[in-house]
């Protein structure tokens, strides 16, 4: 019999927990699996027990509660040969979206009865493991400000994107990776593992959880024109096709900036210092996975999601020029007139 801890967060998310062990007794397949439920206590208490778990044996460690549960269950699992089931019960749920566990608690429940198991990739941030996403800049200081929120859910991360994202001004960051050093003015930094933040907001429509390599993405400096069009990119996966944005596909990356700030991993906040590296870790996690989904496959947008993205680059495209004429124009301008009045 395969052994199973269900350890659950009771205070993440927004979904009510006291029906979920009931739920699993009634839908757990019992010819195949012995299971046990926990409840964690305190910060950190879920690492401990996965941990513990994976030591003792336990086949499959289920972490029920949102990204940050996952990320705590998960940091006790990592190179051990217990995998990481998911109930997904957060706000969020971006490593469950990614791996297309469905976000109903009867419909995980029967991804884990099927007990497909893959060894999958994991990341790190000045050494601290994620799974989904980490990043710095606007993210980072959006879920700051989303971690200091009484309430969660999407509509109060999308009014904390409203309310600042007028306000917040680009950094310059110098990237480095093996194919040499670059510099960037931008608005956010990200690097992902899977596709996704959470929501459905594709970061990383391209990333792959296996492939051994990050997806780093840089939104340079945009405009509340340009907003709308990133906003319909980031939920219609077609972000990597944004003249905005720029991607690039690395195993490790070292990142300086000027000064210190937040930043984020699997949406969960830290403050963190002038100079970060984030790396892949090939294969060091076991995880229970939908077996109809495939990880290698590109999450491609529809013909009319690809029609809308290329009209607004387009659109973006025309601005850039006219811009550009315009600089010109008063370039030469000023030196017509510095020519006249000598």
């Amino acid at each position: 019999m395969t052994k199973v801890l269900f350890i659950m967060n009771p205070i993440s998310g927004t979904k009510e927990k006291t029906g979920i062990p009931l739920m699993i007794e009634e839908t757990l397949d019992h010819s195949l699996f012995t299971h046990e439920i926990v409840t964690t206590e305190y910060a950190g208490h879920g690492c401990e027990i996965a941990a513990r778990a994976a030591q003792d044996g336990v086949d499959i460690v289920v972490a029920v509660g949102g990204d940050g549960t996952v990320n705590e269950v998960g940091c006790g699992l990592i190179n051990t040969e217990t995998a990481l089931g998911i109930l997904p019960c957060g706000s969020g749920n971006g490593l469950a979206r990614h791996l297309n566990i469905p976000i109903s608690i009867k419909g995980s429940l029967d991804i884990l009865n099927r007990h497909c198991i893959k060894t999958l990739d994991y990341c790190t941030i000045n050494g601290k493991p994620f799974f989904c996403t980490c990043g710095m800049g606007f993210d980072a200081f959006i879920s700051q400000k989303f971690s200091e929120s009484t309430r969660r859910g999407p509509a109060k991360y999308i009014e904390n994107v409203l309310l600042e994202g007028l306000r917040y001004q680009p950094e310059t960051y110098t990237i480095e990776d093996e194919s040499g050093r670059h510099r960037y003015e931008a608005y956010l930094v990200a690097c992902a593992n899977a596709s996704q933040y959470g929501n459905n907001a594709y970061i990383a429509p391209q990333a792959s959880m296996s492939d051994g390599l990050l997806d780093v993405i840089v939104i340079e400096p945009f405009d509340l024109l340009d907003a709308a069009h990133i906003s319909f990119d980031l939920m219609n996966k077609t972000l990597n096709k944004s003249v905005k944005v720029k991607t690039f596909t690395a195993k490790r990356v070292h990142i300086h900036r000027a000064q210190e700030g937040p930043v984020h991993y699997d949406g969960d906040p830290l403050i963190m210092g002038t100079d970060v590296d984030v790396e892949i870790v090939e294969h060091g996690m076991r995880m229970v996975v939908n077996p109809d989904s495939d990880d290698n496959a590109e999450v491609v947008p529809n013909r009319l999601q690809s029609t809308i993205c290329e009209f607004f680059n387009e659109i973006s495209t025309w601005r850039m020029s006219i811009t550009h004429q315009r600089r010109n124009m008063i370039a030469m301008n000023k030196k017509l007139l510095r020519k006249w009045t000598k």
